[in-house]
């Protein structure tokens, strides 16, 4: 494999085969029986900013309605920018990758030969010059995609296309893993139960955001730390937070503001 020399966290081959076989373990691990779709797809995204040379990383999925939805990321820019694909009428790379099942490699969105004008200039103006959509597929059957931006504008190699594609194939093997002779239905079902709880984590970060007057991404930080460090899941900590059955000190703990 090729070293890393920018946005990613490892540098040398070695190291990141050794630090992908010790993430697709942990992957592994988290696929036992009730796991947390929306952390294991959490760590993944995180996972592809620490073994490939990008700054962040986000992951779009269909709904049952056949809608796109913006289901991990790893910063609210990536989020944002993600949204704007889902839309926006022009689309963008991530969205054709989904439509088309075929990967889309973007090395630099500021060469001004784009499909995508509006897109490409959002997410420059937000800092981002490459984009790397990879689909996540069963068979024929594309559920969603793996997005990986970058702030240089610059090609993946080959051996990064690999790893991402077998990163991307990881999330949809979470995905699909408790499917059964009636996939389709229990799909479906898991998808629309893991939007449904991206919403809620969404509410509930603005609860921590307001309290413990936090930006966003700190106050997800907050709460998912919270939810490992005391072996909840991330849903349940949110619905905790939003049903008021959980205080926002709890969940901060040392940081949480004084007086309130």
């Amino acid at each position: 494999m090729s070293s890393q020399t920018s946005e990613g966290g490892v540098v040398g081959s070695a190291s990141r085969d050794a630090l992908l076989a010790q993430r697709l373990v942990e992957l592994a691990d988290t696929l036992v029986a009730d796991y947390d779709v929306v952390d294991l797809l959490d760590r993944l995204v995180h996972a592809c900013v620490e073994l490939l040379p990008v700054a962040e990383s986000g992951l779009l999925l269909r709904n049952p309605d056949d809608q796109l939805e913006v289901l991990a990321s790893t910063s609210e820019a990536t989020r944002v920018v993600e949204l704007l694909q889902v839309q926006s009428a022009e689309g963008g790379p991530c969205v054709e990758c989904l439509s088309t099942g075929t990967a889309v490699w973007v090395a630099d969105l500021a060469s001004g030969d784009q499909r995508w004008p509006i897109f490409a200039e959002r997410a420059v103006d937000v800092g981002f010059h490459s984009v790397h959509a990879v689909p996540m597929r069963l068979r024929h059957e594309v559920i969603g995609g793996l997005n990986l931006f970058g702030h240089q504008g610059r090609a993946l190699s080959e051996p990064d296309r690999r790893v991402a594609q077998a990163l991307a194939d990881v999330a949809t093997i979470g995905i699909l893993q408790q499917r059964s002779l009636h996939r389709a239905t229990l799909l479906g079902e898991q998808l629309q139960t893991a939007l449904t709880t991206r919403v809620v984590i969404e509410q509930a970060k603005g609860v921590l955001a307001e309290y413990g007057q936090l930006d966003m991404e700190n106050a997800f930080r907050a709460m998912r730390g919270f939810a490992r460090s005391s072996n909840r899941r991330l849903g349940e900590v949110a619905a905790g937070l939003v049903d008021r059955s959980m205080s926002p000190d709890e969940v901060l703990g040392a940081d949480a503001p004084q007086g309130r």
